[in-house]
């Protein structure tokens, strides 16, 4: 059975910096692509981040410089590690078994960025 498992959201000032991870089970997933994706509250899913199995990294403009993706193939996890974070990263963010914003997602784990 595949599974995803976001976790580490919570509540961060403007400025400030949370890490995410998504623990995966039930598919190979060393040569497998992995994205993020964030849901802000009436938007569309926006795919922010991913990361291909050989080490090929995608940015969104919109967090270029600020967030970091990486992925530990030995225990299969993958995080985003968030920087400087502005109250327009609001939003819930999952995991995505995929290139792109389109793939079996996890439950998401919210980020609130505010003062």
């Amino acid at each position: 059975q595949v599974q995803l498992v976001e976790s580490g959201g919570g509540v961060v000032q403007p400025g400030g910096s949370l890490t995410l991870s998504c623990a995966v089970s039930g598919f190979p997933f060393s040569n497998q692509a992995m994205s993020w994706v964030r849901q802000a509250p009436g938007e569309a899913l926006d795919w922010i981040s991913g990361i291909t199995g050989n080490g090929r990294i995608f940015y969104d403009s919109s967090v270029k410089g600020r967030f970091t993706i990486s992925r530990d193939n030995a225990n299969e996890k993958l995080y985003l590690q968030m920087d400087k974070l502005k109250p327009k990263d609001t939003a819930v963010y999952y995991c995505v078994k995929a290139w792109g914003p389109y793939g079996l997602r996890g439950q998401g784990t919210q980020v609130t960025v505010s003062s």
